[in-house]
């Protein structure tokens, strides 16, 4: 066999061995992209039907919605009473925190990183955590805090008031924040918080709440103390959408919910208090949002406040507080 007939019997073998391999691999990689077609079907039809009444809500005409956000948020703990016949009363505000964030959603599916600058510059040393999910029907929010750079500020006793150090107080706290809205296929929450849906015409809907938040906060320098505090609220309150044109969308929810259960303890050195159960302690959460739209573009702010109260001002009262703002910029495509 001479030189020419080898090289072209060892190019036919190769082609052979490449088609036996591609051939398989073809196929797979076929499967596989019928398998991501019909996985797409089925969430596009998802996504495009909804239970809504399309003259108050929409779905985006486009499948790919990417935000980008700067988030913004603080807390305060405040406490009032009455010792020893004189009264008292402190404010303890948490460094604020800023964070940015990138955020792509594909047919109702999420997925966002955020990146807090503070921290990478080692000027914010609490940690915090937050998750949320906003339907047409129900939603809630989560907030896990823990948190040790708190100032301010105590007076009472007969005392001037005292500027208090950022060690003095630490704090570990969570919120969780529910809602139910019967007027959901015309009022949209996630319109006015995950722009997943477009409120056409305004709407407003009574809402159900559920809330839980706990706490765990111990002070220290002259007397060290430590306060637990778990709650569970229910109760219901009213969202309303505004949509004064097509472009712009105005919300604001207040939801309050009454304390149904609480436990509630207060360490002071070795000694232990249990305060009792005070009429009225609730847990309130407040939204609010505007929206604006310029084609397949959209900006606007979001808001999300919480505040809770337990015990007795005349003994020993705590106001709890806790805020989110977020502004964002978003684009469909």
């Amino acid at each position: 066999m001479n030189s020419l007939s080898l090289k072209s019997s060892c190019y036919r073998a190769a082609v052979c061995l490449l088609a036996c391999l591609w051939l398989p691999a073809t196929g797979q990689a076929q499967k596989l992209l019928r398998l991501v077609r019909y996985a797409d079907s089925l969430l596009n039809e998802r996504y495009q039907n909804p239970d809504i009444d399309t003259l108050y809500i929409t779905r985006p005409k486009t499948k790919w919605t990417f935000t980008a956000r700067i988030n913004v948020s603080g807390a305060t703990l405040e406490t009032r009473g009455v010792d020893n016949g004189l009264p008292f009363r402190s404010e303890m505000n948490a460094d604020y925190k800023s964070t940015v964030s990138l955020g792509v959603n594909y047919l109702g599916m999420a997925l966002s990183l955020s990146l807090n600058p503070g921290k990478l510059l080692g000027r914010y040393h609490d940690y915090e955590v937050g998750l949320n999910s906003y339907r047409n029907r129900w939603g809630f929010d989560f907030f896990y805090q823990d948190a040790s750079n708190f100032t301010g500020w105590y007076e009472g006793n007969g005392m001037p008031r005292i500027e208090l150090p950022p060690e003095v107080l630490s704090m570990k706290s969570f919120n969780v924040n529910a809602y139910y809205a019967f007027n959901y296929r015309r009022f949209s929450y996630p319109a006015a918080f995950s722009q997943s849906f477009v409120q056409q015409q305004s709407a407003g809907s009574l809402l159900l709440g559920f809330s839980l938040q706990g706490q765990r906060s111990r002070t220290e320098g002259n007397y060290e103390s430590l306060l637990k505090v778990f709650n569970v609220g229910l109760g219901a309150g009213y969202g309303y959408n505004w949509v004064p044109h097509r472009r712009w969308l105005f919300h604001l929810s207040a939801l309050p919910t009454l304390t149904v259960y609480s436990n509630t303890s207060l360490s002071v050195d070795d000694d232990r208090i249990s305060l009792d159960y005070h009429f009225p302690e609730v847990i309130i959460t407040v939204r609010g949002a505007i929206i604006r739209q310029f084609g397949n573009m959209f900006a606007g702010a979001t808001m999300v406040y919480n505040f809770t109260n337990v015990g007795d001002h005349n003994k020993l009262s705590v106001y709890h507080s806790k805020w989110h703002l977020r502004l964002l910029f978003g684009y469909r495509l």
